[in-house]
């Protein structure tokens, strides 16, 4: 990185703040996404609600990457590390949120309405991508492919908050008891998507080494 200490200093910061922001953010989403996923019986808001644990996961990730000083070398294979816990915890969600909605699918269960779950959806839809656009805007300045996966990561729960949003309210609007667990399969293609990205900037990162 060619940026001045005290420049990259004060952007460090603000990406850890953004960091914080999330965990603390995804913490207290994912419980009440879980809870009300649960009592509605909702695929789809369950898997939201471990997606905010796996956004925790990546952001812890991420805050103990934006500590690690060191050599170019290290900081290349801490950024590397990064990345690759990244798309592991994006496998991870892909396969379970799938999995859930495809035997949904199969056994034609259906969910309750959740007005919790609706208005949780909105709120993320708003908060999660202001929280993204600054995430990616500080990765550019910093020039940190891990930052930029988590940037993404991020986008891709705010994309999740308007695909719930959608699923939750065909079935409460219409009663339209496949919409959730689509909701949940689209969700999936989305996170695996992103998961391979992830990936694959972890070995371009080798490459460059």
């Amino acid at each position: 990185m060619t940026l001045p200490s005290e420049n990259r200093n004060v952007l460090l910061r603000r990406a850890l703040r953004l960091e914080y922001l999330t965990v603390g953010w995804n913490v207290i989403e994912g419980f009440v996404a879980i809870g009300a996923g649960v009592a509605a019986g909702s695929v789809a808001l369950v898997g939201f609600g471990l997606d905010s644990f796996i956004e925790v996961t990546s952001a812890a990730t991420l805050i103990w990457r934006l500590k690690k000083t060191g050599s170019p070398d290290e900081e290349l294979a801490a950024e590397r590390l990064a990345l690759r816990i990244v798309a592991v915890t994006f496998f991870l969600l892909a396969a379970y949120v799938a999995y859930e909605s495809a035997r949904a699918l199969w056994l034609r269960e259906t969910s309750k309405e959740s007005l919790v779950g609706i208005g949780l959806s909105i709120l993320s839809s708003i908060v999660m991508p202001w929280v993204g656009l600054a995430k990616r805007k500080t990765a550019r300045d910093l020039d940190s492919k891990a930052l930029a996966a988590d940037a993404v990561e991020t986008m891709v729960c705010a994309w999740l908050s308007i695909i719930l949003l959608l699923g939750l309210g065909m079935n409460a609007l219409w009663g339209w008891w496949w919409a959730d667990p689509l909701a949940g399969l689209v969700m999936a293609g989305f996170i695996v998507k992103e998961g391979w990205e992830a990936l694959e900037e972890s070995n371009d990162s080798r490459e460059d080494q």
